[in-house]
């Protein structure tokens, strides 16, 4: 018997989601059916339900849930094992192909996905988007590790690779900013700097480690970034004292901020070492302007981290290992969940801005 899956589905027109019923496909070779628990709301879906569209789309790229079946191909996990859901390929060096997209008939017509869909109750994914885990692992709030954990926590210890002692500074304190937060302490950062506009978010990112705050609605950042980095008794090549961070991330995408963190870096010690480097973490909707004088003249970088750069066969399971060891606050750092009928109050709820941390739909 095939499985039946309640479905958000976005539809071609702009209008506010439906949920379906549809009978599951069998799954292919490559593919896993997944009866799900709980599946996180990530900013990013928002930008995507502002696109054009020729037909509809299903989202939600984070979950955990358990395997109902397993095709023929699939060997690293079978019926009843407990697993997340992830956007990212599990192991895509060794992979021997790449992973296939999850469509799905609707009534809308064949809806399509960004790798995988988890807005509903059960979902059909390629085996590389499948990551086992422990089955004594709680399955509401590690929902989150798929997405968020990845991408934030990922920038630091994978992208930037941010060592102790180092100072990083982080623009956008929700669920992937918190989670980048938690990692910067987890290795040790000297100085984690939290900006934010909004002062209970900032309040908010303190549980998880940040040691500085900057609201940028009151102050100026990349003035606050230097004011609080100063490094004595070191000149850049224009004579004037280095100050910044080591590494500043932009968690958010916007044009402002992505024009903010290069300039918040630390300058370089002329002759002896580089300047600090700009992380794009966040989905950019715009181009942007750098000062290559600046980039020059200090040997500063700015560079890219898509998911974290992350391998989630290799690190999923550290980053669930941080939860487990008490280095991750995902309990904490959930603050809203909903169910799949209150999908649009979700998504409304994220657009302005209510989300303090990560929001869940549960099953």
């Amino acid at each position: 018997m095939r499985a039946k899956a309640r479905v958000a589905v976005v539809p071609q027109e702009d209008k506010p989601l439906v949920i379906e019923e549809v009978d599951l496909p069998d799954p292919g070779p490559n593919q896993v059916i997944v009866k799900q628990f709980a599946s996180g709301i990530c900013h990013s879906q928002i930008h995507q339900l502002h696109r054009p569209r020729s037909g509809p789309v299903i989202l939600g790229h984070e979950s955990t849930g358990i395997v109902m079946k397993a095709g023929s191909n699939v060997g690293h996990v079978t019926e009843g094992d407990s697993v997340l859901v992830t956007w990212v390929p599990r192991d895509a060096e060794n992979a021997g192909a790449p992973p296939e997209r999850a469509t799905l008939e609707v009534s809308l017509g064949l809806a399509v996905s960004q790798n995988v869909f988890t807005w509903a109750d059960h979902t059909v994914a390629d085996e590389q988007y499948v990551v086992k885990v422990d089955s004594k692992l709680k399955m509401d709030v590690t929902a989150i590790i798929g997405c968020a954990v990845i991408t934030g926590a990922g920038a630091i210890i994978c992208t930037a690779d941010v060592q102790e002692g180092e100072s990083v500074a982080i623009f956008g304190v929700g669920g992937v900013g918190l989670s980048a937060v938690a990692a910067a302490r987890k290795v040790g950062a000297s100085k984690i700097i939290a900006v934010d506009i909004a002062d209970e978010k900032l309040e908010f990112a303190a549980k998880f480690g940040a040691t500085h705050f900057v609201n940028a609605a009151k102050e100026d950042p990349i003035q606050a970034i230097h004011n609080i980095t100063a490094h004595e008794g070191k000149y850049t090549f224009l004579q004037q004292p280095v100050s910044g961070v080591d590494y500043a991330f932009d968690c958010i995408g916007i044009r402002q901020t992505m024009e903010q963190i290069v300039p918040a870096c630390r300058t370089g010690h002329f002759g002896v070492c580089k300047g600090g480097t700009g992380v794009l973490v966040g989905v950019p909707g715009t181009p942007v302007e750098l000062s290559a004088l600046d980039i020059l003249l200090n040997e500063k970088s700015f560079i890219g981290s898509f998911g974290g750069s992350t391998s989630p066969g290799r690190d999923i399971p550290t980053f669930v290992k941080w939860y487990q060891d008490g280095d991750l606050d995902l309990d904490a750092m959930v603050t809203a969940r909903y169910s799949l009928d209150q999908i649009n109050e979700a998504v409304s709820a994220l657009k302005r801005g209510e989300i303090a941390g990560r929001a869940i739909v549960e099953f």
